[in-house]
């Protein structure tokens, strides 16, 4: 509801993720331009480059997203040793009562790093010019800086088969 109002949520796709083994060509926005041509109309797909992870979201700018800004500071809570799990997983139905009794003084809250947000509408032009005018955020210049890259620290399993017919 927070980018085009209650009447459009429903209409709302997130992309999580983009990995790529390697990215000449532009394979990254390629991937992500054609993935979109695929969506029913209209759609409004959302995504976001995380600035702890020192990325900028140079795909999305190269694939005309829209930038709004920086999501909200935010605060998460964690517990030392395991600061590698998500704290949804660490939670398994508890609650936080339940979770901070039973880590003690492991548990704490740590800042969340800001995200960059993007927005992309897709539909015809009248599709896309209302989408625009319910826009809940303002539109700002694309951020710049370097992009870091970094290795996963895993071997990356791939999909051998995309489609057949």
């Amino acid at each position: 509801m927070g980018i085009c109002g209650k009447e459009y949520a429903d209409k709302v796709l997130e992309l999580n993720r983009v990995c790529l083994m390697d990215n000449t060509k532009n394979q990254a926005s390629f991937l992500v331009a054609n993935s979109i041509k695929l969506l029913p109309k209209p759609s409004i797909i959302v995504s976001y480059a995380d600035t702890g992870q020192g990325h900028v979201g140079y795909v999305y700018q190269a694939t005309n997203f829209i930038y709004t800004g920086l999501s909200a500071n935010r605060v998460d809570w964690a517990v030392k040793g395991l600061e590698h799990k998500h704290a949804k997983t660490l939670a398994d139905g508890k609650t936080l009562e339940q979770i901070k009794e039973q880590y003690g003084d492991d548990f704490y809250h740590t800042q969340r790093s800001r995200k960059h947000r993007y927005i992309y509408f897709h539909g015809d032009k009248r599709q896309k010019k209302i989408l625009n005018s319910l826009l809940k955020y303002p539109v700002e210049p694309y951020p710049k800086g370097d992009s870091v890259r970094y290795d996963s620290g895993k071997e990356v399993r791939t999909q051998g088969l995309l489609f057949f017919g």
